[in-house]
This record gives structure tokens, C-alpha cells and sequence, in this order.
């Protein structure tokens, strides 16, 4: 089966806040996020660079995955990111 949810984590360019969201369209919803199409804490702290994302088989798991990330300790989240992209890395730059 094809991968085609993501969860993922963007941060603004001071990695000060981070945001954690599910989508079944990552490219387009990152772009959203950057042009701040949607009122709402994203564009509130110009949060814009896709750090982190991990794709599922289903939006169920994706959500599922969203809550457990949504209730881990900071720490662990940039750990995490760490692990994938120790630069914090605008991830959406190798997007076509």
C-alpha cells in the first residue's frame, strides 16, 4: 500500500516554537503554512520550515502518531528531529 499521510513538525526560523500537524497532502500543506493561508498559531509565530515528517499507511495512524508525539516533553521532539535532520533543515527545499 502506498504511503500517503504524513505527520510532521515545523518550526519558525528561531526553532523558539514547534508545531505538530497531520495531513494526507504534506506538499501542499507545508505550502500553506508558509504563505500562512490559515489564521492560527502557524502564522501567529511564523512557524514555515519543515523539520520533521514521517508518512503512514493511513490518516488514522497519522493522527495516532500526532497525539503521541503532541504529549512528549520538548526534549524528546528535538531528539527526534535530531535523528532525521540534525541541521533543522527546511525540509520542504527538496520538494519538486
Amino acid at each position: 500500500m502506498k504511503k500517503t499521510c504524513a505527520v510532521y513538525i515545523m518550526t519558525n526560523y528561531s526553532q523558539s516554537s514547534l508545531y505538530i500537524g497531520v495531513t494526507s497532502n504534506l506538499q501542499k500543506r507545508v505550502w500553506e503554512h508558509k504563505n500562512k493561508v490559515v489564521a492560527g498559531f502557524t502564522k501567529k509565530y511564523n512557524i514555515n520550515r519543515l523539520v520533521y515528517y514521517e508518512l503512514t499507511d493511513s490518516i488514522e495512524a497519522a493522527i495516532n502518531r500526532e497525539k503521541q508525539l503532541k504529549r512528549w516533553h520538548r526534549d524528546w521532539k528535538i531528539n527526534l528531529i535530531k535523528e532525521m535532520n540534525p541541521e533543522f533543515r527546511d525540509l520542504s527545499l527538496d520538494f519538486e
